[in-house]
């Protein structure tokens, strides 16, 4: 049985190059599709593309306007290829209308020193940790296992605007490189954490990097990832939150996969 998730990355690439892909209702989201389901076609989309080079290391998307739901585009041109590194730009259209662009680069992991200067917080296991739904209206967050340590969305202003979960697809599923993408755009806005409420919000843009090898996604498994989100300031009708997505093997050091940075819109609840 296919997952959902694959349901909802599918595409389709034309003989003009041009891939083709169609919003699932599994995913939506307030307004247009979930963001974090967009992004992972495209990372998928790239990593079928016939000239692709490596594993994705990064990725950014700008969300210009709502997609509808049915079916869009993605154009995607790799406009430098290095040894190691691939440059790629991309829109996203919809009946003829742009409503996003982003760059990505690709690459090939070689074996060279590493080190990891940040550590994750002291977290009881995701067992200890009740899971939480969130409203009917946002069908996307269905598709995932959300077991928030702090920060949770419980109705109450805060002045911290740092969430920490653990966090899986639902119903399980190996994790890779599509999968990982639309964890980092799980974190809801933090915005809604510092006000206790929803509120108009939305991500203008989002820059994911790719820490992870292969190897450390299928080391990973269908097991939950530690994910820690805040903000670090709220004005003029925007703010920036950054996350980072950690593997916490039961017999090993943590592994952090991915780091996520993003823009955000929203509308003063008192404007």
């Amino acid at each position: 049985m296919t997952h959902v998730f694959d349901e909802a990355i599918a595409v389709r690439r034309g003989d003009d190059g041009v891939f083709r892909a169609t919003t699932h209702p599994a995913y939506s989201n307030m307004v247009g599709p979930f963001g974090g389901i967009t992004a992972a076609t495209v990372v998928h989309a790239l990593t079928r593309h016939p000239e692709v080079l490596g594993a994705p290391l990064a990725l950014t998307l700008n969300y210009a306007a709502p997609i509808a739901d049915g079916d869009w585009e993605l154009h995607a041109e790799p406009v430098r290829t290095n040894r190691t590194n691939q440059h790629w730009v991309f829109r996203i259209e919809q009946n003829g209308t742009t409503v996003s662009t982003g760059t990505a680069v690709f690459g090939i992991h070689r074996a060279t020193w590493g080190d990891t200067e940040v550590s994750p917080p002291v977290v009881p296991p995701a067992d200890e940790v009740a899971a939480v739904d969130f409203p009917e209206f946002i069908a996307w967050a269905r598709n995932y296992d959300k077991r928030f340590v702090v920060g949770g969305l419980t109705g109450e202003k805060s002045d911290d605007s740092t969430s920490t979960l653990w966090i899986r697809d639902h119903p399980e599923r190996p994790l890779d490189y599509p999968a990982l993408t639309s964890i980092t755009d799980n974190f809801y806005p933090r915005v809604f954490l510092r006000h206790g409420t929803y509120m108009p919000a939305g991500t203008v843009s989002l820059t994911t990097y790719f820490h992870a090898t292969p190897e450390d996604l299928a080391a990973h498994g269908t097991a939950h990832l530690l994910a820690v989100a805040r903000a670090a300031r709220f004005a003029g009708g925007h703010y920036d939150q950054d996350g980072r997505v950690w593997s916490m093997p039961d017999d090993g050091e943590p592994v952090l996969l991915a780091s996520t940075h993003q823009l955000v819109y929203f509308k003063d609840p008192q404007g």
